[in-house]
């Protein structure tokens, strides 16, 4: 019996009848089998998605066959289809300033083995969590990013990335903004963290602004970053309840669980392949 693989497909087009069908006939026909498969239709904008996770002999889920077929149809049917086979790990760039508790989190649960992804540096705008990089074996690019030197910062980054293959970059509490450019250039494949149940508190003391206003409930939201300033995609969102008693040292640390969780939580969809972005909306599939 041979051995089987698996391959996740990430499918986009204008939505229509006999989409899931004609997907489903191709599958078959190549031997395989449908594990799972989940699907999104924004009615008002005629737009489909779907994650397709296949399963069938190794030597069709990795060979060129599988590729080509699905190519011919993309164009056919003027589908957008991305195939991801079993054991591709994404290359996530993890970029901080000097908080740590995103950073540590992240690549302790890499280091366990919960986050399947290479992590081949980290970037950062101050030498602060250096030591925290070298713990875990990491290599630690001190880049540093104001003002003044924005742009030529931003080229050393790009080459950077570029140079170590990165797919994913995430902003693990890194405290500078990025250029419309460089944004530009990354589509769908910036993760910020931001430290509010979005629209809320902006600025550098979010959880003094919460403590003076008396809030019952704190939040955090990952999203992808656009050129408009905290106004991406929302993948995730989470909140904490708190209350009177608590002081702004209680809710910083109730902030920073809430943070890191809700970091973490998209980071893995996106790992796992579970994303689409559907018009300005994050479709999730579970």
């Amino acid at each position: 019996m041979p051995e089987l693989s698996q391959t996740i497909l990430l499918v986009s087009c204008p939505d229509r009848p006999g989409i899931v069908a004609g997907l489903a006939s191709m599958v078959h026909e190549m031997g395989c089998n449908i594990v799972q498969v989940n699907q999104s239709v924004d009615s008002e904008h005629g737009d489909f998605r779907m994650r397709m996770v296949l399963e069938g002999p190794e030597t069709i889920c990795r060979g060129r066959e599988m590729s080509s077929r699905f190519e011919a149809l993309a164009l056919e049917q003027e589908m957008a289809i991305n195939i991801h086979p079993e054991g591709e790990k994404p290359r996530l760039a993890l970029l901080c300033s000097r908080e740590p508790h995103c950073l540590q989190d992240l690549l302790q649960r890499h280091a366990s083995g919960e986050l399947a992804c290479e992590i081949p540096l980290i970037i950062s705008n101050h030498e602060t969590l250096e030591s925290l990089a070298d713990f875990f074996e990491v290599p630690f690019f001190h880049i540093p990013n104001d003002a003044a030197r924005r742009d030529e910062a931003e080229e050393i980054m790009e080459a950077t990335l570029r140079k170590h293959a990165v797919n994913l970059v995430v902003l693990a509490r890194y405290m500078q903004i990025l250029s419309h450019e460089f944004v530009s250039r990354w589509p769908e494949r910036i993760i910020n963290i931001h430290h509010s149940f979005l629209p809320a508190f902006a600025g550098a003391s979010p959880y003094r602004q919460a403590h003076e206003r008396g809030v019952k409930l704190i939040g955090a939201t990952a999203h992808y970053v656009t050129a408009e300033l905290d106004a991406g995609p929302i993948i995730a969102q989470d909140v904490l309840e708190c209350s009177h008693r608590d002081s702004v040292r209680d809710l910083t640390r109730k902030g920073r669980d809430v943070e890191r969780n809700t970091l973490s939580r998209a980071v893995r969809w996106s790992i796992e392949r579970r994303l689409m972005v559907q018009g300005d909306r994050v479709v999730v599939f579970g």
